[in-house]
């Protein structure tokens, strides 16, 4: 298993493309099985042409790929930049399928496996997915749940694509056709395992609470008081620069395991806080938050979202998994970069630093995929590593 990850910045498509190709053929030494395709929104009335600009310099292999705001490629980050970004790979004993779904396609999350399979097109469970939507169309939390169904042992990344200015917007590559909606997903079986980090970028404060009384995404108590109080309790005891992170940038976190005794942030799916309803003051978030469960309040600036992509990725580098990785991608949410940062190439430096010169790339996503505690969620603000190897070498981990 090879892969290899090339960026291009000439002024006409053709030639970017041309120049990239070149490189990855030279370093791949023949013609890959997979390119993936990650295409700034400078470029994007020049979107539709891609698929035989392609094909003219990879005949046979599985395209898929996607407009974005950026594009990440040899492990930089290129934001404000028209760039293309190839990441090509041989996968010798792996089986990919490529396969586009529009909204009236989506199976029913919980239909059959059998119209699942139909709707995929494929013909035994894949060990692992990637997945990339429009990001105006594509609804997809009970598509990840059906996902998460009846392919549980499957591991899932992707994101929406970006930099999509307005409806029919063609942002979707999927090897000779361009799809302005829906959908398309990459099914990989065989000799593949991916690995996954998703960098939520969070920190806790306060203390963890049963949310006692819950109406769907409206939280109505929190350790048997109203949320208002507790928010403005907490408020009062935060300092200076917290709490100017509890007025901007204030989201729950919902605990995956509700029996343990202690809470680490990696324990938490993080969801955005929508406001409070003035009248009760209970608190709206942009997700469902089951009765009973364990929740703890988390803040976000760049050096919560530092350490913990630094923290994942030192976790990982202890594994085994690690020595066996050979591309990695990563799709990182438009929030970050240089806007949460303040400089450029942080998330593709803390990777490279940690993990070495393994090939990297990806985009810059409206939302972003990737699995929490074995299940599969949409996320915001997040960086999602998808980090690849052969599947013999050891067992998938998540993390």
């Amino acid at each position: 298993m090879q892969w290899a990850s090339i960026s291009a910045n000439d002024n006409d498509i053709d030639d970017a493309i041309a120049h990239a190709a070149d490189r990855l053929l030279a370093q791949l030494g023949g013609e890959p099985n997979l390119v993936l395709v990650f295409v700034a929104a400078g470029r994007r009335l020049h979107f539709p042409l891609l698929p035989s600009l392609l094909r003219r310099h990879f005949e046979s292999a599985t395209l898929f790929g996607c407009l974005c705001q950026n594009s990440i490629g040899e492990g930089r980050e290129y934001e404000d930049q028209s760039t293309v970004t190839l990441m090509a790979a041989v996968l010798p004993d792996v089986r990919l399928t490529a396969s586009y779904l529009d909204e009236q396609q989506l199976p029913p999350t919980y239909a059959e496996r059998s119209l699942w399979d139909a709707a995929l097109e494929i013909a035994e469970t894949p060990d692992c997915m990637l997945l990339l939507g429009s990001p105006i169309t594509f609804e997809g939390e009970g598509f990840l749940k059906g996902l998460d169904r009846h392919y549980p042992a499957c591991v899932k990344v992707g994101g929406l694509a970006s930099g999509v200015d307005q409806p029919h917007t063609s942002c979707l590559l999927i090897n000779d056709s361009v799809h302005t909606s829906g959908v398309i997903v990459l099914s990989m079986s065989g000799d593949i395992a991916l690995d996954t980090l998703v960098a939520q970028g969070c920190r806790p404060i306060g203390d963890p609470m049963f949310a006692n009384n819950t109406h769907d995404n409206l939280l109505l108590e929190l350790d048997g008081k109203i949320p208002r109080e507790v928010l403005t309790e907490l408020y009062g005891k935060l300092d200076h620069h917290d709490r100017q992170l509890f007025t901007r940038a204030l989201f729950l976190g919902i605990a995956m395991d509700v029996q343990r005794e202690q809470y680490v942030p990696g324990d938490f799916l993080v969801r955005a806080i929508l406001g409070l309803d003035p009248q009760s003051g209970a608190l709206w978030v942009n997700s469902s938050v089951p009765i009973n469960s364990v929740v703890q309040l988390h803040v976000r600036d760049g050096v919560s979202a530092a350490q913990d992509v630094e923290q994942l990725l030192q976790h990982y580098r202890s594994s085994p998994n690690s020595r066996a990785a050979t591309g990695a991608l990563l799709l990182s949410c438009t929030g970050r970069g240089i806007n949460l940062y303040d400089q450029s190439n942080h998330d593709s430096n803390a990777f490279i630093q940690s993990l070495g010169d393994i090939p990297l790339a990806g985009c810059f996503c409206e939302g972003e995929i990737g699995p929490v505690r074995g299940a599969t969620y949409f996320h915001s603000f997040t960086s999602v590593f998808g980090v690849f190897r052969s599947k013999r070498d050891s067992k998938p981990t998540t993390h």
